[in-house]
C-alpha cells in the first residue's frame, strides 16, 4: 500500500498510517517527535524510517493474524524477526536496504525500552545482514571538471544551465551532500569565503568556498528571473520553488550519458571526488573528516583505500614487471 512520506506528515498523520494496534499508536506518534524534534532526522530519513517500520507491521499483520499490540511486539522471538527480513529478502531487498530496515526498527524498539514500556531481548540478539565491503567510485579530477563544463555548456535555457553549474561546483569544490547544497537560502548569497553549512543531525560545519563556486553562483544569480528574496531558496526551478534533488540527479544522468561517463557518476560521487582528489594531494586526513562532516575518523579512511587502489592500477598498468 502506498504510504505518503512522513516528511510531510505531523507525527499523528504518520502514526496512524501505520497497522498497528491502537495501544501502539500513542507510542509511534511520541517516537516520531523524538525523531524530528530531538534527532533532528533529515527528511529523507523520515521517510526511510516510516516505510521500514510500516512494512514491518504490514508484514506482522500477517504474519501474527492480526495487528501488532504492545504485548505481542514484547512477545516476538528471533525467529520472528528473522522471518521479517526473510521475506523482505525474497522481495529483492539488498543487504544493505535489510541492515536500514533493521536498523529502523531497533530505533522504534530502544525507543520503547528507554521509556519503559518493553524491551525485547530477541532483537538485540538478530544479528545484522553482512554488508559487502565497497569503496567510494570517485570521477577524475578532469572527469569532474568536464561534468561541470558540460553542465554549463548545455543548450537550455542559460540561467538554468547556470544553476546547474554552480550546485555541481558546489558539490564538488565543498565536497556538501546535494541536500546541504539545495537547502543554502538566497540570504547566503554573495556567499563568503567560508560557508557555515548544517549537514546530518542538524551538525553544523565550516567549509571553505573556492572562487570559482563564489563566481558560480554569481553567474547563476545574475540570470535567474526570480526576484529572490532573503528567505527564499538560493536554487530554484523553473517555478521558482526549491530545487528538488531528484532534478540535480536526471540532470547529472543525462550529462555523463553525453559524456560518456559511467554510471556510478552521481552527485554525491562529486563529494566522494572532493576527499578523494584532497587526500590524494597530500590533505590531512582529521581536516577532510571536518570538512565532510563525518561523525568518525573511520568513515573518512576509506577514502584511503581509493587511493591506494589507485596507485595499484598505476603499478599494474605502468611497471614493467607487473605483467611478468
Amino acid at each position: 500500500m502506498a504510504r505518503p512520506a512522513p516528511g510531510t506528515l505531523t507525527p499523528d498523520q504518520a502514526a496512524a498510517a501505520i497497522a498497528a494496534a491502537e495501544d501502539v499508536h500513542p507510542h509511534l506518534r511520541a517516537w516520531y517527535s523524538h525523531l524530528m524534534a530531538e534527532r533532528r532526522a533529515s527528511p529523507a530519513t523520515l521517510v526511510n524510517y516510516h516505510r521500514d517500520v510500516a512494512r514491518f507491521f504490514d508484514f506482522l499483520v500477517d504474519h501474527l493474524g492480526h495487528a501488532a499490540d504492545l504485548q505481542s511486539l514484547g512477545a516476538l522471538e528471533l525467529r520472528d524477526f528473522r522471518a521479517f527480513l526473510t521475506r523482505r529478502r525474497n522481495e529483492g531487498l539488498q543487504s544493505r536496504s535489510l541492515a536500514r530496515a533493521l536498523s529502523s526498527i531497533r530505533s522504534f524498539f530502544r525507543f520503547l525500552d528507554r521509556g519503559g514500556v518493553l524491551s525485547n531481548a530477541a532483537l538485540t540478539a538478530l544479528r545484522s545482514p553482512k554488508l559487502p565491503h565497497a569503496i567510494p567510485k570517485p570521477l577524475s579530477p578532469e572527469a569532474a571538471l568536464d561534468l561541470i563544463d558540460e553542465a554549463a555548456d548545455e543548450r537550455i535555457e542559460p540561467w538554468i544551465a547556470a544553476r546547474d553549474a554552480a550546485i555541481l561546483t558546489l558539490l564538488y569544490g565543498c565536497g556538501l551532500r546535494i541536500a546541504e547544497a539545495l537547502s543554502i537560502d538566497r540570504r547566503a548569497a554573495p556567499l563568503p569565503a567560508t560557508l557555515r553549512v548544517t549537514g546530518k543531525g542538524g551538525k553544523e560545519r565550516i567549509v571553505p568556498v573556492l572562487p570559482v563556486a563564489r563566481q558560480a553562483v554569481d553567474d547563476y544569480l545574475r540570470l535567474c528571473p526570480f526576484g529572490l528574496g532573503p528567505d527564499d531558496p538560493l536554487f530554484v526551478g523553473a517555478r521558482g520553488r526549491r530545487l528538488d534533488q531528484r532534478m540535480v540527479r536526471a540532470t547529472v544522468i543525462r550529462l555523463r550519458q553525453r559524456l560518456g561517463l559511467a554510471d556510478t557518476v552521481t552527485p554525491h560521487a562529486l563529494r566522494h571526488s572532493f576527499a578523494t582528489h584532497l587526500l590524494a594531494g597530500g590533505g590531512d586526513l582529521r581536516a577532510i573528516q571536518e570538512l565532510l562532516g563525518h561523525a568518525s575518523l573511520s568513515t573518512t579512511q576509506i577514502y584511503t583505500e581509493v587511493e591506494s587502489q589507485r596507485l595499484l592500477d598505476i603499478y599494474d598498468k605502468a611497471h614493467p614487471r607487473s605483467r611478468r
